[in-house]
């Protein structure tokens, strides 16, 4: 028989009581200031918002009570994705970002009951580790095809009166219902016009998340519905099946699902069935090692947008010295290699350190430029003459003189370390 307090906590009907209280308010607010982040279209920022709070937050307090109080627009900055294009991101006003965290505390757990073993975005305890462990285990259970579902801008496309509806399901508040319409509803400020939104959860704010896995949870359970097995991490859907033929029939039923009784778009040509050893899942993708065991790689567009980040910071037209450019890199790889340090794959975190080695090797030979300052660079470095006369004259190209002896034994790995480099394996742990 279930406790007085189990039974309030379950009660949805005075919500908003629970997500304006003063605990779950301060939590909210620690939790943005720890975000950080650009301030909204009122450019107050997350320093600035206590001093504001104290003046102002009565008001607000008393505004979201009456149900009066209304969101500001929210801004809308384009930024580059890694396969090129733009995605759209919005970010709210730090008060805006301070509400919709209280919401999504309150709301998370009431949600997190009925969520999928098989969701691993945006939740506590979850991440992408997790689900690409499962994915190798599905694997190796000789489900050896993947239906890759892609959805087409779901974050600017979720239809609110589907979304509103499944939370009515299980919210009674009506004050946080019509709170959470505003918030979608709110419009976006870009180039100083202001536009209203009628779909979509905008990129940016603490709300959306849940949101999302709110709508999709409908696609988690439709899955499970028909016994599927599948890895779900925000809109990045794979499901694994033992055969082509079975893989053609969830593509076109699961598709079906998804763009009726959903209304998102499946996006046809990014969608596709295939192998899991070629295809890309959170970045990563999978191999057969010697042994026959199914194990866990990098894919290759991966490595190939981490080399481009790399390209953009190692350079010398960028009139940073040496040691500015590999401070610099230093966050980059230790995100890198962070995320990617589950690879099983002995060589990847290998090649890629001798790729970045040779091409701060590269760098300081255009950096030196003349016959002359090579050959004095050469010698200080310990090359002797003949070796350092011969280098300096050769028309090799600068990436061939990169990988050549005379600069691994001059400008050598200890050298690279000294002056600040940090290799990948420091941050993987596979050193």
């Amino acid at each position: 028989m279930k406790t007085r307090e189990a039974k309030m906590s379950n009660n949805t009907a005075n919500l908003m009581e629970r997500i304006l209280q003063k605990e779950n308010l301060n939590a909210a607010y620690l939790q943005v200031k720890r975000n950080g982040g650009a301030p909204g279209m009122d450019n107050l920022t997350v320093k600035e918002a206590m001093p504001y709070l104290k003046q102002q937050g009565a008001t607000i307090i008393a505004a979201l009570y009456e149900g009066s109080y209304k969101p500001k627009p929210v801004k809308r900055i384009m930024i580059p994705k890694l396969e090129g294009g733009e995605r759209q991101l919005g970010i709210p006003t730090v008060v805006d970002r301070i509400i919709q965290q209280a919401i999504a505390q309150v709301l998370r757990p009431i949600y997190e009951e009925q969520f999928s073993e098989s969701s691993y975005g945006f939740r506590p305890g979850k991440n992408c580790h997790m689900a690409i462990q499962k994915a190798k285990k599905y694997i190796c259970s000789g489900n050896e095809y993947v239906v890759d579902i892609d959805l087409e801008k779901f974050f600017d496309t979720v239809n609110h009166d589907k979304l509103l509806s499944l939370i009515m399901r299980d919210i009674e508040d009506k004050h946080v219902l019509r709170l959470i319409r505003k918030y979608l509803q709110a419009g976006v400020l870009s180039g100083g016009l202001y536009s209203s939104t009628t779909e979509g959860t905008p990129q940016g704010s603490p709300l959306s998340p849940l949101l999302s896995n709110i709508m999709l949870n409908e696609l988690d359970k439709e899955l499970e519905k028909r016994g599927h097995l599948f890895c779900r991490y925000a809109d990045d859907c794979n499901i694994y099946v033992g055969s082509k033929k079975a893989a053609e029939r969830v593509m076109e039923g699961i598709t079906g699902f998804i763009e009726k009784r959903l209304k998102l778009k499946v996006n046809k040509a990014k969608s596709a069935i295939g192998s899991p050893y070629d295809r890309k899942f959170l970045g990563f993708s999978f191999y057969k090692g010697k042994d026959g065991k199914v194990k866990i790689r990098t894919h290759k567009k991966s490595v190939k947008r981490l080399k481009e980040k790399v390209k953009k910071i190692v350079s010398r037209s960028n009139g940073k010295s040496m040691r500015q450019q590999i401070e610099q890199l230093k966050p980059i790889l230790r995100g890198w290699g962070n995320y990617f340090r589950i690879d099983e794959l002995s060589s990847t975190m290998k090649d890629i350190d001798g790729w970045i080695r040779r091409r701060l090797r590269m760098c300081y030979w255009k950096e030196w430029k003349l016959p002359q300052t090579k050959y004095r660079r050469l010698r200080g470095l310990g090359a002797n003459e003949v070796d350092a006369r011969r280098w300096s004259y050769s028309r090799k190209g600068y990436w061939a003189i990169a990988g050549s002896p005379i600069l691994k034994t001059t400008i050598t790995n200890r050298h690279l370390e000294n002056i600040g480099y940090t290799t990948l394996f420091s941050f993987t742990g596979k050193g």
